[in-house]
């Protein structure tokens, strides 16, 4: 596909040349932007305005016309999948999701049906189309799941949860209930991230957001082993290109390796990782995207200058790296700090 007029952000996933380093963020449509609380509040809900095909187009291009982006991603949430199995998903304001039926009994998981996107999550592929559409080739669009583990979690929990405690029993005590339940997750995973790639989107990143709290057996075992299945069950190539996939563990700095191992073209860095030690770690198999903590973005432009030419230091030469926050922007940043950040990124990566 020649339409794409910025297509840095794919070239860096694919370890190839470009003129400076990508740059997008985690949580780039969201409450920092006085543009999407407008809308929100025009959708009613959260739910109600991803589900809506209009808004959630309008909400994720909100940051490309204030910013000078190198992607877009899909504005959805990664709990879509539990909330098709028939959960219940809602939100409480200020405590985030939670679930009316939680899952926590081998009958609760036998229940359990693998999504079949197209009927399950049509809203999803739909503004996939037109977000792709609208786009026009502007920037990529970035597709995206929670991890098997990562839904797990707030499945059996029935909501957030601070140290997991009825996942992690269920995984020490009943095993092969947990690997049950992954089981599905992985296969819903697979047919909805080909979904969103079948409807436009050109690049992939799975959110393991909770893997950072597994032990290393456990993390190899319960987290990243679905993970390797979903990345060997993906469409690799479509539309006459690449498509390249981000694995992005929270927490997850010590298994590097490992993750590289599973055939993905990039690994997400949260900010407790050091950027020139993991590329030393990684080598040429992956591309790295990260790592900068959010929090910096509450400080002087001065600050959040430095700390990005830190980075950019720290990864040095040679192509691989794509700028991106450590995890996903907070709502209480200015976002005039957001244009500082961007702009270091363009101003010094040139470089390198």
């Amino acid at each position: 596909m020649s339409d794409l007029k910025n297509d840095r952000f794919l070239k860096a996933l694919m370890r190839q040349p470009v003129d400076r380093t990508p740059v997008w963020m985690m949580r780039q449509a969201g409450r920092y932007l006085p543009e999407y609380r407008a809308v929100r509040s025009q959708a009613g809900d959260f739910m109600s305005l991803c589900k809506n095909t209009e808004l959630a187009c309008e909400v994720t291009l909100q940051p490309l016309e204030r910013y000078e982006m190198d992607a877009a991603i899909l504005f959805s949430d990664i709990l879509t999948i539990p909330d098709a199995m028939g959960l219940g998903l809602y939100f409480e304001t200020g405590e985030g999701p939670k679930f009316r039926k939680p899952v926590r009994t081998a009958a609760d998981i036998e229940g359990l049906q693998v999504i079949n996107t197209a009927s399950d999550l049509a809203y999803v592929t739909d503004a996939v189309s037109m977000i792709r559409r609208e786009l026009n080739g502007r920037v990529p669009l970035i597709g995206f799941s929670g991890s098997p583990w990562t839904l797990a979690t707030y499945m059996i929990e029935g909501q957030s949860s601070r140290d997991f405690a009825r996942a992690k029993t269920m995984l020490y005590t009943q095993p092969e209930l947990m690997h049950q339940l992954l089981d599905k997750l992985a296969l819903s995973v697979i047919d909805y991230l080909n979904a969103q790639i079948r409807a436009g989107a050109q690049a992939v990143q799975i959110f393991d957001t909770w893997g950072g709290a597994l032990s290393h057996a456990a993390y190899a075992e319960f987290s990243l082993a679905y993970m390797q299945k979903i990345v060997a069950g993906l469409i690799r190539h479509y539309d006459g290109r690449d498509v390249p996939v981000i694995l992005f563990t929270k927490g997850g700095g010590q298994w590097l390796e490992a993750m590289a191992d599973t055939g993905c073209q990039a690994l997400g860095l949260d900010w407790s990782t050091d950027i020139a030690a993991a590329k030393r770690r990684v080598g040429d198999r992956v591309a790295l995207q990260g790592n900068m903590d959010p929090a910096v973005l509450r400080a002087d432009a001065a600050t959040i200058e430095h700390q990005v030419d830190a980075i950019l230091a720290g990864f040095g030469g040679g192509p691989g790296h794509v700028f991106n926050l450590g995890h996903g922007i907070t709502p209480d940043i200015d976002p005039d700090n957001v244009k500082v950040f961007i702009d270091a990124v363009h101003k010094f990566s040139k470089k390198y």
